[in-house]
Formats: structure tokens, sequence, C-alpha cells
């Protein structure tokens, strides 16, 4: 009889009998454009979302998932490359006009599974540059098929590759197209192993769906848009199990960032752009049948950061020599652990920082709302340093409502403390952006009228 004690004893030492054996998983990662922590039915939301509510219960779901940055590229750079955005050249979004991309010189999980002999392929949004040398067919990927940036971004070009197929891409059809891709990319990587990167570019506005979804769900059109996704990991689903995979791949699902104008937080604070929990907590689900035990819920701290060091270690490949800051979650997928120490997790804003969380705590130290809260400019940047700074316990206030730091300065000092440990080993830009906030920062005892007039506010 498998007992969950043999069963996790199993799983465990998979990662090292992978590197010796020909077998090696088929690795999934369908990726949304944001998805809000609240948006799926498994997570609370109203949402008709039955297939990924199956994943979750044939699967593992995590309540602690921050995708690493509350905006779209710097978020995608930390999933394929398992490095802080602000190390790889990703501080902020890019634009259809910008000549750079993710550095050149990085490694990523595409370029890490072809090198282990895997197919792969990235159909959907990109987002980490338009020149054709940054481009998915030049990052390790063998095809690409998608809109290589935002869709409210112009012009709205449709890729095959690196030839434009559409000059102005069909947003109505773009889910199914995007399924179709993938459904016939797993029937053509038969007998070989494949890694499959499915970033959707929905529910990023403007918002479009199928005639099969426009008015199903009860939720107007965000809601048809969400149900219609749903649809698109039910048919990968479904393919795997036609195909005889089920057992063989590794799907995982999330979002890059939190909801934009339309979408759900939950109960959480913040949406996108904002880095606060709700525009940084994701949904994540992990399913393996076989190696995942059904029915689980992690409520452990873990990062977009993490899925490069899991999935290399799981499929032999070699880790690059550049330090990542992911940590391997293999152990929580399978629940061999219910946490796993990790070093502190920063948040950033283009080149800034603004919050690290360490444990159940996060502590604020700027924030970026908008030109009302800034004083001078600093590199062409705004950015609200707080007179001091703000303690949150998540675990007992995920809202985030309640600051704790005057009864927790030991806390407080120890983050700092890390904090400054931390970036002492990141490029000059974001040292530079941490000195010139603190040289900024206001004592909280000064009168009103001293401080810099837009801190008045």
């Amino acid at each position: 009889m498998i007992t969950r004690r043999s069963f996790v004893a199993a799983a465990s030492a998979l990662p090292l009998a992978l590197a010796a054996s020909e077998k090696k998983p088929n690795i999934v990662f369908i990726l949304c454009d944001d998805l809000g922590y609240g948006d799926l039915g498994c997570y609370g939301s109203s949402i008709k979302t039955p297939n990924l509510d199956r994943l979750a219960a044939d699967g593992i779901r995590f309540t602690n998932f921050d995708s690493a940055d509350p905006v779209c590229s710097p978020s995608r750079a930390a999933l394929l490359t398992g490095r802080y955005p602000t190390r790889v050249g990703v501080p902020r979004v890019f634009f259809p006009q910008d000549a750079e991309g993710l550095n050149l010189d990085e490694t990523t999980l595409a370029n890490v599974a072809k090198a282990q002999g895997y197919k792969t392929a990235c159909f959907g949004k990109w987002h980490l540059g338009r020149p054709d040398r940054y481009l998915p067919t030049s990052r390790g990927f063998d095809h690409y098929f998608g809109i290589p940036y935002s869709n409210d971004m112009t012009p709205r070009v449709l890729l095959e590759d690196t030839k434009v197929v559409e000059e102005t891409a069909n947003l109505e059809t773009l889910t199914q197209r995007y399924t179709e891709r993938a459904i016939q990319f797993i029937r053509e990587s038969a007998g070989s192993p494949f890694f499959l990167y499915l970033p959707h570019t929905f529910p990023h506005i403007p918002l479009a769906v199928s005639d099969r979804f426009r008015g199903k769900s009860s939720q107007g059109l965000y809601g048809d848009v969400v149900e219609e996704l749903d649809w698109s990991v039910g048919e990968v689903l479904g393919e795997l199990k036609r195909a005889g995979l089920e057992r063989d791949t590794l799907v995982m699902f999330s979002s890059d960032n939190g909801p934009w104008y339309q979408g759900s937080p939950g109960k959480l604070r913040g949406r996108k752009t904002t880095t606060y929990e709700g525009g940084v907590r994701e949904p994540f689900i992990a399913r393996w049948p076989g190696k995942i035990l059904p029915g689980q819920t992690s409520d452990a701290v873990t990062s977009m950061l993490d899925i490069f060091p899991t999935v290399t270690r799981l499929i032999g490949g070699t880790l690059p020599k550049k330090p990542l800051d992911g940590i391997d979650i293999w152990p929580l997928l399978i629940g061999a652990k219910k946490s796993i120490d990790r070093e502190a997790l920063l948040y950033f804003d283009n080149w800034d920082l603004q919050c690290a969380r360490w444990k159940e705590w996060k502590l604020h130290l700027a924030r970026h709302n908008s030109s009302t809260y800034s004083a001078a400019p600093v590199g062409g940047r705004r950015n609200f340093v707080l007179p001091r700074p703000e303690l949150y316990n998540l675990v007992l206030d995920p809202e985030e409502s309640y600051d704790v730091a005057p009864a927790h300065l030991e806390i407080v000092a120890d983050i700092q403390a890390r904090i400054e440990k931390l970036l002492a080993g990141f490029p000059e830009p974001v040292k530079q952006a941490y000195a010139e906030s603190k040289a900024r920062k206001v004592d909280p005892a000064t009168p009103i009228g001293a401080r810099p007039r837009a801190l008045e506010n």
C-alpha cells in the first residue's frame, strides 16, 4: 500500500533520479496577463473556472505566491531567469519602439531546456524585447506565435517566429489561436520532452472574446474573457490526457501581476503597478499526477523567481554561473516541507526599492502612487519615500491595513539590515536609487512647513 510518507519519499528523490534518467518531465507553464488573485473560483471568485479549479484539486494551490514585480515585463524576466528584473536589464515595461530587451547574456529557462534535448515553444505575449535578437526564437524557443508586447500597444502586430503575419492582430480569436498552437505543439512533440510556455494576452485590456464565450458569464466581458482562458486550460489538459502524457507533465499556472482596471485582487490591498499585495500576490497552481499529491494548499512564501531553479533541477539542467534569487521549491510542491528558509524578497518599482518581504513580515520603505507623492524626480522617476518604514504582518493582516512598525522595531531593523546586505550585490542603478531615496528621507518629526512641498499633501 502506498502511504503519504512513501509517496513523498519517492517524490523527494525525483530531481536526483531525473539527472541520471533518460525520461524527463514535460513542462507546461500557463501565464495570464493582469489576472487578479481573486479572479478564479478556487481563490474565491464567482467567475466560473472549472478547469482551473480541477487543476488545483488535482495538485497544489499556493496562497502566498509573489509575482516578483507589479508590472508585465519585469515579472516575465523573473520567471524565465530566476533573477530579479533589476539584475537582468528589465526594470520597467518595454514598448514597441524600445531598442533593448532582456539582457542577451542571461540564460533563460528555454535555453536550459533546449540544452537538455527539449522541444520548446512560446505562444502568446512575450514582452521582453521587440528587436529580433530579443524575441523568443533568439532566447531558446524553437517556435513563437503571438503579440510581442501588450495588446494596448501599437502597432499591434502578430508574429510567427519573427515574421509579421497580421499587421493588427484580431483579438477576438487570440485565445483560441494560442490554444490551437499549444495543442498542435504537444502533438508534434510526441516522443520528445517539451517545454510549453503559454503566456496569454488576456485579461489585459483591451478585452476581447470569441463569439462562443461572449455573454456567457454573469460577470460581463471580463468574466467572459476569464472563462475563455479557463476553457483554454481545459483544452491543454485534455490534450495531455489524450496523448497519455498526464503523468509525465508538470503543469503550472499563474499571472504576471495583479489586476489593472478590472478584475479582483480578492481582499488584498492594491492593484497592478502597486507593491501592495494586490499588485504582486498571484494565483499559483501546480499539478503532476503521481508526483504532486492532490488537494494540497500551501501558504509558504514563494515567488515567480523560484520557477527557474525548480524546473532546471527537475529536468537535470545546469544552473547558470550568475547568482539566482529564486530557490528550489520542489519540497513544497510535493508536501515534504511546509516552508523553506529564504532571504527577504525585494519589491521594486523601476530601479527603486519599495518593499521587502521576510517570512510573515512586509516592510514598506517607499511608494510610487502618483506625481502628487514625490519631491523632485530622481533620474526621471517619481518615488515617494515614506517618512518612516511601515511594517505589516501579512498572516494577521493580509490587507496591509495596520502598520505595526512601532511595536516591532527589532523586525524593522532586521529587515533593513537584510536589504542593505542584498543590495550590495545589485547593479549600480539600484544602489544609486537606494542611496538617493535614503538621502531624501524625511524625519517624521520635521515640521510640515519644512518638508519638501510635495510631501505636505
